[in-house]
This record gives structure tokens, sequence and C-alpha cells, in this order.
């Protein structure tokens, strides 16, 4: 037997994981706009755990904190999505994006917790494990749909698997509606996913 189809497969799977990576890398922010965040966002810090605001303190955190984005500015930013002005990208994210991710997660919050008081008062919980897909690919956005998942009472993430056509997350529900995938992922992410597809790859 010819092993010329498993070796076409496999370099088929190789120039995927290629096209894929590139895509991923020109997602990203270019080298001097994550420092240049990573630096502000270490400074912001700075300035709240020192609660000092005289010039020699705060040129002293300017460079300490210039110097050590440098070498941080991979680890803090580079999931976020590659869009726009720098500047407007700042102030879009506190005027609108978290203000926006703030009354989502509101509202989720408290519906879930009416519609699992209400499941426990009737006892009319329908329990199952169900796997939904994200098109999200880097770790911050994952974490973060996940971890906003789990902190929505009746849903908890267990797991997250990564694959080339996308991330898959399996939930359990306290009520599955419906064990489609496509069906779960949209009342379980609802809006949520959204949100982050805005801002992180």
């Amino acid at each position: 037997m010819s092993r010329m189809p498993l070796y076409l497969k496999h370099r088929i799977e190789k120039v995927k994981e290629r096209y894929l990576y590139e895509i991923y890398e020109s997602k990203k922010l270019p080298s001097w706009e994550r420092f240049l965040l990573t630096w502000i966002i270490l400074f912001g810090f700075w300035i709240i755990i020192t609660g000092h605001l005289a010039i020699r303190g705060l040129f002293l955190g300017l460079v300490t904190t210039g110097v050590i984005a440098y070498y941080m500015r991979d680890l803090l930013t580079e999931d976020i999505r590659h869009s726009k002005h720098l500047i407007w990208k700042i102030l879009y994210f506190v005027l609108i994006y978290l203000p926006q991710y703030l009354i989502i997660m509101a509202f989720r919050l408290l519906e879930s917790n009416i519609k699992v008081a209400r499941h426990v008062i009737f006892m009319d919980i329908n329990p199952a494990i169900v796997k939904i897909k994200s098109d999200l690919h880097s770790n911050t956005g994952i974490t973060l749909l996940a971890n906003s998942i789990t902190l929505t009472p009746g849903t908890l993430t267990l797991d997250v698997v990564r694959r080339l056509d996308g991330t898959y997350l399996y939930v359990h529900w306290i009520d599955a509606e419906t064990l489609n995938p496509e069906k779960a992922g949209e009342v379980i992410k609802g809006d949520i996913e959204k949100w982050l597809k805005k801002m992180f790859w």
C-alpha cells in the first residue's frame, strides 16, 4: 500500500497550520503598539499602587515601567486585535467596549440568577454537558469567554479544545434547552463572543 496519500494529508495539514498562523500574525498589533499599550497599563498600575503624583515618583515610574514594558510587551497585549489607530483603540475601549461588556454581563447575571432560582424552587432542571464552538483563537479571548460563561449561574466551562477550524468549549449547562452545538452556542455565549471578537482575535 502506498504511503503517498498519508504523506499528502500530512503536508496539507502543515500548509493549513502555516496559513492559519500567518492569518493570526496579521491580526496582532504591531510591536511598537504592543510596547506602548503595555507601558500605559503598567504606568497606570504604578500610579495606583504608589499613590504619589510627585514629579520624581512619576519620572521613576515612567522609566521603570518603560523598561519592564519593553520585555513584557508580548505577554499583556499579544492577543489584542489589530484595528485602526492606537489612540482610537484606547478611547474606544474605555468609553464603549468596557461599559458595553459590563452592561452585557450585568443583564446576563440578572437573567441567569432568576432562571437558576426558578429551577431551584420548581426542581425542573435538565443538566447536560454541551459542546459549543467559538471563532476566537487567542488565549486572552478564549479565557475571557470561558470565564464569562462560568461567571453566569447555571453554566460552567469544563474544558477547552483547540483545533484548526476553531476552538471548542465543553460547558455544563444546568438546564439544557438543546444539544445542538450551534443553537446551544447561541444561547450560552449570547453577545459575549461578539464583544470579545471586537477586541481579540
